[in-house]
């Protein structure tokens, strides 16, 4: 399989976190690594050559912060161009039909925050659950997402199991020994990877 994620980070420079995610990724054969800001600083996009790259790959994967519960606005952007009727959904927008597709997101804050009476009153599935129905509608899988927590005080250590973690699930895609069957069973891709370890 091969894989495309499209980044958006408004202000990757000075994120810690992500830079430290993507580092080496480019390296993984199978993997294109697309910074949509980098890419398109004016929000000028280019609508034909983001389906010339959808349509050449077979994993979609948004990897963004979480920015006040959704993705960061040129994600919102893409969306909005991108995904047209009748090419990526509608009765004869089959072109994103069972390509994979998930979230791989930096929160700030703690996993115990994300949960029913935390802090933030919601789980990160139920929040990203606009992003997974506009999966749906396009007739792609959507499996559960990749989540790094506590983004603002992480360890470099803990960050660096979080970047094995991500590498390790990329190269699996790309070899096609994700269990799919299985990974739907999780609220996560990291807890699908924790199981499968051991």
């Amino acid at each position: 399989m091969n894989v495309l994620i499209l980044f958006a980070h408004p202000a990757f420079q000075k994120s810690f976190a992500n830079q430290q995610l993507v580092d080496g990724i480019n390296l993984i054969e199978g993997v294109t690594f697309h910074d949509v800001y980098e890419e398109y600083p004016d929000f000028d996009i280019d609508v034909e050559r983001e389906k010339e790259l959808l349509t050449q790959h077979d994993c979609i994967v948004f990897h963004h912060p979480l920015f006040w519960y959704s993705t960061p606005a040129i994600l919102k952007e893409w969306q909005d161009l991108v995904l047209e009727h009748g090419w990526a959904f509608g009765k004869d927008g089959n072109a994103l039909k069972d390509k994979l597709f998930f979230n791989a997101i930096t929160a700030g804050g703690p996993e115990s925050a994300y949960q029913r009476g935390g802090f933030q009153n919601y789980t990160i599935m139920e929040l990203l659950v606009p992003l997974t129905q506009t999966a749906n509608l396009c007739k792609m899988k959507a499996l559960p997402p990749f989540v790094v927590y506590g983004t603002n005080a992480i360890k470099k250590e803990v960050l660096n199991e979080y970047r094995k973690q991500y590498h390790v699930l990329l190269n699996d895609i790309v070899k096609e020994k994700l269990d799919l069957d299985k990974v739907n069973s999780f609220n996560s891709l990291n807890e699908y990877l924790l199981w499968k370890e051991n």
